[in-house]
């Protein structure tokens, strides 16, 4: 299916964040959110190469920039992102996921459980944790679970079985603990880059898009019904 891309400058306090928006050619329903990690921005390959094969099965797909460390930033940032849409007269979707990767999808995670109660019109649908940074490296006595735990909608992690932030047993732990309907998918042997020794990087993008993919499918195909 075709698309269209559309630049956009989100307002964010006195600021504009850089956003580039893939709109299917078709009427919108469902859309995603996405952005970067700790470095780089929404043009790292990887979110390029999802938003488009998201678009082109007919998901309008939202990617925006947010430079820095501070994750209370971020935060912040992710919310205006999450507003624009939410009272876009242009766009008018019919609920989000909010996605990201590492710290972008921390950020995704704290705004998820911190929607407020009166946001009961369903609009965000689930969220996408690809590499989620659940402790620094060698630090696996520190989790960065809270957030996940007050999360009630649909959760899938991406995460690679050799992710040095994001040991397996520690993340199928706490996926059991979680109140969230959730999913794992593991790239074997991929570290937190999503790099696999002998693999393609785009064979690597190719399995982890087909899993976004099927479970945003499965989560909008309930909807209808």
């Amino acid at each position: 299916m075709s698309h269209t891309e559309v630049k956009l400058k989100i307002p964010f306090g006195n600021k504009l964040l850089d956003a580039v928006c893939l709109v299917p050619n078709k009427n919108l329903t469902y859309g995603i959110i996405l952005t970067h990690g700790a470095s780089g921005d929404m043009n790292l390959p990887h979110l390029m190469s999802l938003a488009s094969h998201l678009a082109s099965h007919g998901f309008f797909c939202l990617r925006f920039t947010c430079k820095g460390l501070n994750i209370v930033h971020r935060i912040k940032a992710y919310k205006s992102v999450l507003n624009y849409l939410r009272t876009s007269g242009e766009y008018r979707l019919a609920g989000v996921f909010l996605g990201g990767r590492s710290m972008g999808s921390r950020a995704a995670a704290s705004v998820m459980c911190h929607i407020e109660p009166d946001d009961a019109d369903d609009f965000v649908r689930g969220l996408i944790c690809i590499s989620y940074p659940l402790h620094h490296p060698k630090q696996q006595h520190k989790l960065r679970d809270e957030d996940l735990f007050r999360i009630k909608e649909p959760v899938l992690f991406v995460s690679g079985s050799a992710d040095e932030m994001c040991e397996k047993n520690l993340l199928e732990k706490v996926a059991q603990k979680m109140q969230a309907p959730n999913k794992i998918h593991w790239i074997e042997k991929a570290n937190h880059s999503m790099a696999v020794k002998g693999r393609s990087t785009n064979d690597v993008f190719k399995e982890i898009n087909t899993q976004i993919l099927f479970w945003i499918q499965e989560i909008t195909e309930m909807d209808k019904k």
